[in-house]
């Protein structure tokens, strides 16, 4: 499977929960990372767990361990381990993966690339966050000096250092700058 592929296998095999939490189950992914026995990928999701161990993470978070019914040679069914995996734990599984799997590099680049665009969007909704914030803010000093003018006050300087001397018992050159 060539590069588009992988990451287009990796992209119909993720799925949504209702927390909008994204993940894969291990049993799907093998095959896409190109291993061709579970025996084989185990191990890989081991070292990934350990990995996950080693950053102060949790893994019973990222990797969720369960089992699911599969039909046998005599038609009856027998349980067989599966993980839920999050972003993170598929991050994890591909870096401790076999470097020789032309797939583990795509998933690689694949998990690398959708966690930057993650993170930016992080980013811009913090960005956004702050943003509205500060217009709150603006939008309270204008009141505030509007009703300060409106009772009065000419030298709007010691009306807000007066302000901060009340909230920070001390004036506003004392006060450090943000």
């Amino acid at each position: 499977m060539d590069f588009e592929g992988t990451i287009a296998a990796l992209d119909l095999a993720k799925k949504v929960a209702p927390s909008k939490v994204e993940y894969w189950m291990a049993r799907d992914i093998q095959v896409m990372l190109g291993y061709k026995t579970w025996e084989g990928f185990e191990p890989a999701i081991k070292r990934a767990m350990s990995a996950c161990k080693e950053t102060g993470e949790d893994p019973q978070k990222h990797f969720r361990q369960t089992s699911k019914m599969v039909r046998i040679g005599s038609g009856a069914q027998r349980a067989i381990t599966d993980y839920f995996m999050d972003r993170y734990a598929c991050y994890l599984v591909a870096m401790n993966g076999d470097p020789s799997i032309s797939q583990i590099a795509a998933a690689q680049r694949y998990f690398a690339v959708q966690t930057r665009k993650q993170e930016l969007q992080e980013d811009g909704a913090l960005l956004d966050k702050r943003i509205e914030q500060r217009k709150r803010l603006t939008t309270a000093v204008v009141k505030l000096n509007m009703a300060a003018k409106a009772a009065g006050v000419q030298n709007f300087a010691i009306f807000h250092d007066a302000g901060y001397r009340g909230l920070y018992a001390r004036s506003a050159e004392r006060c450090p700058r943000i």
